[in-house]
C-alpha cells in the first residue's frame, strides 16, 4: 500500500496535498471532482475517517448522500467506495464494461452486507478514473446528465 498522509493531529494544507499526491494525481483529483460536480449537487469535506491505515482525504457527497471517499497517497490517489447491497445487481450489470482491474477488485472486495462490499480503487490512469466514475454511478444515479 502507498504511503499516506496518516499524521491526524496535522490537518493537511491544499498546497501539502498537492505536493504529496503529485501533479498526475492532481489533474485526475480536479477532473474527478469536475465531472462530480458536472454530475450531483456536490460537496466536499476534507477528513479523516478511518485511522492511520487511510489517512486524509476528501468525502465527497452528494446532498447527504455520500458518493466516495478519496484518500492521499504519495503520488496518487486512492478512491473507496462501498457497494450496498440494494446496488449489487446493477454492479453485476455494468461488470462487463469495466476494465479486469475494477472487475478483480468488485471479486475482491471487502465484504459489507449480505453481497455487497467496499471498494479500494488506486487510481493510476486515466481509465482507472473512468471506472471510478461509473463505480460512482453504479452507487448513486446522477441528479444531472453531463454536459
Amino acid at each position: 500500500m502507498a504511503e499516506r498522509m496518516t499524521d491526524k493531529t496535522q490537518t493537511p494544507t491544499p498546497a501539502e496535498i498537492d505536493a504529496f499526491i503529485g501533479a498526475d494525481a492532481q489533474r485526475r483529483l480536479k477532473l474527478l471532482e469536475g465531472q462530480l460536480a458536472a454530475r450531483y449537487d456536490l460537496s466536499r469535506e476534507l477528513r479523516f475517517p478511518f485511522g492511520k491505515d487511510y489517512g486524509w482525504g476528501y468525502k465527497f457527497s452528494h446532498k447527504s448522500a455520500h458518493l466516495l471517499y478519496v484518500f492521499f497517497a504519495r503520488g496518487g490517489l486512492v478512491a473507496t467506495l462501498q457497494i450496498g447491497d440494494a446496488q449489487v445487481a446493477k454492479m453485476e450489470a455494468a461488470l462487463p464494461a469495466l476494465s479486469p482491474k475494477a472487475q478483480q477488485l468488485w471479486e475482491d472486495r471487502y465484504p459489507c452486507g449480505k453481497q455487497g462490499g467496499w471498494i479500494h480503487y488506486q487510481i493510476d490512469t486515466d481509465d482507472d478514473l473512468r471506472d471510478v466514475l461509473a463505480l460512482i454511478t453504479v452507487r448513486k444515479k446522477p441528479a444531472r446528465s453531463e454536459s
